[in-house]
């Protein structure tokens, strides 16, 4: 399937700029905060949250009830989900995006890469009643190359997601889980007021899901790998969208 014809559940949202395989890109994971601004960021945190956490304990989040089933954001452990998520990577649907075919060593590069990081970015496996089928990243897109590209607010978190099982595409699951780990962001994040993404402008049916998950078109941006919809779901309209 082309890029500009992925479909929705297949492929919502590709690596943040830099986090893909593009020869000189900026890397998210190659920014390393000073330990001093890294407490500052994370000062401060609400009751309930994870204190120095810079995504308020995602690990702890509690599962949602959707209407495809009970779903929860599981973080990745390479020891038991590598071979899962570098077989959804090889899926030529995905790869096409995420640029991570290829042996299993990298897709662990890039996933080691997170987990050995500042906790600005935490990869995770979308589990749908018990079932591990989708893979995401949460991350502090104020903390990310993207904040370049848009005015970044404090606590601005980003996602990008894959749906892996090829008969989890095309029933509209996709939107549903968009929506889904909006809400729980904001529901476990308060001070983030906003949720984003950064689909491939071209693909259109990307675009829509975001569209039905209660995002709005707020840009286009040129990005180092591709001109980008800067999708955004905001705190304030949650309820409206």
């Amino acid at each position: 399937m082309p890029p500009t014809e992925a479909h929705p559940g297949t492929e919502a949202a590709g690596p943040a700029p830099g986090t893909g395989t593009q020869p000189g890109a900026d890397d998210t994971l190659d920014l390393h905060l000073p330990e001093e601004f890294v407490a500052l960021l994370a000062a401060d945190p609400p009751r309930g949250s994870a204190d120095g956490d810079l995504l308020d304990g995602l690990a702890d989040w509690r599962p949602a009830d959707t209407p495809v089933g009970r779903f929860q954001l599981v973080p990745v452990r390479l020891d038991r989900d590598l071979p899962l998520v570098a077989r959804w990577m090889n899926d030529p649907a995905v790869a096409a995006f995420w640029e991570l075919a290829g042996p299993p060593d990298v897709t662990a590069d890039h996933i080691r890469a997170q987990l050995d990081g500042d906790g600005r970015s935490v990869p995770c496996l979308g589990v749908l009643d018990a079932t591990p089928m989708s893979y995401f990243e949460i991350y502090r897109a104020d903390l990310d190359p993207l904040a370049r590209y848009y005015p970044a607010r404090p606590h601005d978190t980003g996602i990008h997601l894959l749906v892996g099982g090829v008969a989890d595409r095309g029933r509209g699951v996709g939107t549903t889980l968009l929506r889904a780990v909006a809400d729980l962001v904001l529901d476990h994040r308060p001070r983030c007021a906003r949720v984003l993404a950064e689909p491939d402008l071209r693909n259109t049916p990307s675009v829509a899901a975001f569209l039905g998950a209660g995002f709005r078109l707020s840009a286009e941006v040129e990005l180092s790998d591709k001109k980008a919809a800067l999708m955004v779901r905001d705190r304030a309209l949650r309820h409206l969208l």
